[in-house]
């Protein structure tokens, strides 16, 4: 009998294969990752991993003895190659093949790389992995000075880490403002403010030169200017690319990447994807997207297990996602391309960082952000999904229910 196979040992995989047994199949699972590490979830590597407020085990999506009890063939530290629609199998890097019925992909995703000079010096990091959280968490134990590279939500979470930690710590951003392109100038500027009033250095607006070093070790980077920061730790989050090599080289449809329905099917019928690679249809909002956040991985490739068994679904859930960064806590709900909004209006009070963010388009709610605000995330989806112009001074009035907007 042909198995189920998965592609992506991490959060995504693991909820697929869980997934597939709770909805009562009893044929095989095969879950390959290329880690060595059992599936684990991505945030606290950034948050109560990093700052030391969480141990390892609690990283992790199931038990270690969940995968034999499921009777999931979980293989680790193992690289699939290739994909051979013909023969439906996936080739393994070792030259063997599995076969499959049904094929799913959570390859997720990888850093970007910098190409500047001093890139492979010790003490430069990304931030992706456990082993990656491991290093800058034992690295921040004797830092004296940190630079990050980026101003993302990677960059930002490591920066409060490293301060926190007791580190002078620089931000570089070519941006005029951290997360400008995500958030726009009128939010952009809370967390600017917020890091500034931590004590961390804010550098907006320049452009890296090289990391310098000496005896193979980093000691700082020189931005375009001449400008030289210090540094013991340079940590860099630039973004994250679609791992879609596998899904291009088999010829399916990648556009920002790999392209699926509304039920996470890829251009082969059977053949599904869904994690930060999916660039999924999206029944709600109309149109294609990919998701890089932790909710986007616990939840569509749960869908996507139930459509491998024939079941009638889609994936529908709005996205969502959170930070916690020094004293502010957030939850964002929504989804707004780049430039898509003609409003932003605060409800609350921003100076005080206690507030919720609205970015609106022809008077209807797109997306919410609720900073220090808490139990109202549902309230703010059902007004996206309402999808019709709301009364903005009503929605801006913290006296009046939301559910009353």
């Amino acid at each position: 009998m042909s198995a189920h196979v998965i592609v992506g040992g991490g959060l995504a995989g693991a909820k697929a294969a869980e997934t597939l047994r709770d909805e009562g199949f009893d044929g095989p699972v095969v879950l390959i990752g290329d880690e060595t590490e059992r599936p684990y979830e991505r945030p606290p590597l950034s948050k109560d991993y990093l700052l030391g407020k969480a141990e390892r085990e609690s990283i992790f999506v199931h038990p270690a003895d969940w995968y034999r009890e499921h009777d999931v063939d979980l293989r680790l530290g193992t690289a699939v190659t290739a994909i051979d629609r013909a023969a439906h199998e996936v080739v393994l890097a070792d030259g063997s093949r599995v076969e499959y019925a049904k094929l799913l992909l959570t390859t997720g995703s990888s850093p970007r790389r910098l190409q500047v000079p001093g890139v492979h010096l010790a003490g430069v990091h990304y931030l992706r992995t456990a082993p990656d959280s491991d290093q800058i968490k034992a690295a921040f134990q004797q830092a004296r000075s940190v630079v990050v590279i980026g101003a993302g939500w990677i960059g930002l979470e490591a920066a409060a880490a490293a301060r926190t930690a007791g580190a002078d710590v620089t931000i570089v951003e070519m941006a005029e403002l951290p997360l400008l392109r995500v958030l726009g100038r009128e939010v952009a500027q809370v967390f600017a403010d917020l890091h500034r009033d931590n004590g961390v250095n804010l550098r907006f607006g320049v452009q890296l030169e090289d990391i310098t070093g000496s005896a193979g070790q980093a000691d700082g980077v020189q931005l375009t200017d001449g400008t030289q920061i210090p540094a013991d730790v340079v940590i860099v989050g630039v973004g994250i690319a679609p791992n879609t090599e596998l899904a291009e080289a088999a010829g399916l449809d990648v556009t920002d990447g790999i392209a699926t329905d509304a039920s996470l099917r890829t251009s082969d019928p059977d053949i599904y994807a869904a994690g930060d690679v999916a660039c999924a249809l999206h029944p709600v909002l109309g149109t294609g997207i990919r998701v890089e956040h932790w909710a986007n991985a616990l939840n569509q490739p749960q869908t996507a297990a139930k459509a491998m068994l024939g079941q009638d679904v889609s994936y529908d859930l709005l996205p969502y996602f959170y930070t916690d960064q020094f004293d502010l806590g957030m939850e964002y709900s929504g989804y707004v391309a780049p430039g898509g909004y003609d409003q932003v209006v605060f409800r609350g009070d921003k100076q005080a960082r206690e507030f919720i963010a609205f970015w609106l388009r022809d008077g209807r709610v797109l997306a919410g952000m609720n900073v220090n605000v808490w139990d109202v995330n549902e309230d703010i989806q059902s007004l996206i999904l309402r999808n019709a112009p709301v009364d903005v001074s009503r929605l801006t009035d913290p006296n009046i229910p939301l559910p009353e907007v």
